[in-house]
């Protein structure tokens, strides 16, 4: 046990430049998933509530049913490969990096949940206040701006900010390409080393603090809103 302290530390001090940098590229992968998510996710979400209908059929919400289903009905690892391979297939004139790929990827995939917490998060708002609102004399849109969105965001931020925790982790797959991330970092250490459990030992207290601290963050946000309630 003592040796294996010894050779975290002696990893730390050497390697520490890698891990920092492995740190950079996590939160960056996960910060473009969730902001670029989110968009995706808002647009998907208001599509799959669209009343829009054409011989009793609502295109718009069925073709959003269905690109959540396949999003969250197919494994991440098998939607990066997918990406990986097919986006230079068919813009190679824009030269994308393995990064840019891999973050399209999970974009996509963060986006099929977002749309759904959002939904939710909208869907869990009282009807009485869409009655009420209708009979002060507001229309839909006014109904779903100054009443309807306000009070749903207190239900989606928390949920947001989870989904933020779960993309950290999540973006430990994209090592398999070899982006940089933590899990990235593992390998060429692990590599270099022939040591596998004291760098595998760091980079899981790494994602540990992260996520416990985001974790926490969310606790938080959640506790505020309800006092504001």
């Amino acid at each position: 046990m003592n040796l294996i302290f010894e050779n975290i530390i002696k990893v730390l001090e050497r390697y520490w430049p890698l891990f920092l940098t492995g740190l950079g590229y996590t939160l960056l992968l996960s910060a473009v998933t969730v902001i670029f998510g989110a968009i995706l996710g808002l647009f998907v979400a208001t599509m799959k509530m669209s009343k829009f209908t054409i011989y009793k059929i609502k295109p718009f919400s069925f073709l959003a049913s269905l690109y959540i289903e396949i999003i969250r009905g197919t494994p991440l690892l098998l939607q990066l490969y997918f990406f990986y391979f097919l986006l230079p297939m068919l813009i190679p004139a824009l030269e994308l990096n393995k990064f840019v790929c891999i973050a399209i990827a999970l974009v996509f995939n963060s986006s099929g949940y977002v749309a759904e917490i959002i939904r939710a998060g909208i869907e869990a708002v009282d009807k009485g206040q869409t009655e009420a609102a209708r009979s002060l004399g507001l229309n839909e849109n006014q109904t779903m701006k100054k009443i309807i969105i306000p009070q749903a965001v207190k239900n989606i931020l928390p949920a947001l900010v989870n989904e933020f925790v779960m993309v950290i982790k999540e973006t430990s797959l994209a090592s398999t390409f070899f982006v940089g991330d933590l899990m990235t970092q593992y390998k060429v250490i692990s590599g270099a080393l022939y040591l596998v459990i004291e760098p595998l030992i760091i980079i899981g207290v790494i994602y540990l603090i992260v996520t416990y601290s985001l974790s926490k963050g969310a606790a938080i946000i959640e506790r505020g809103l309800k006092v504001s309630e």
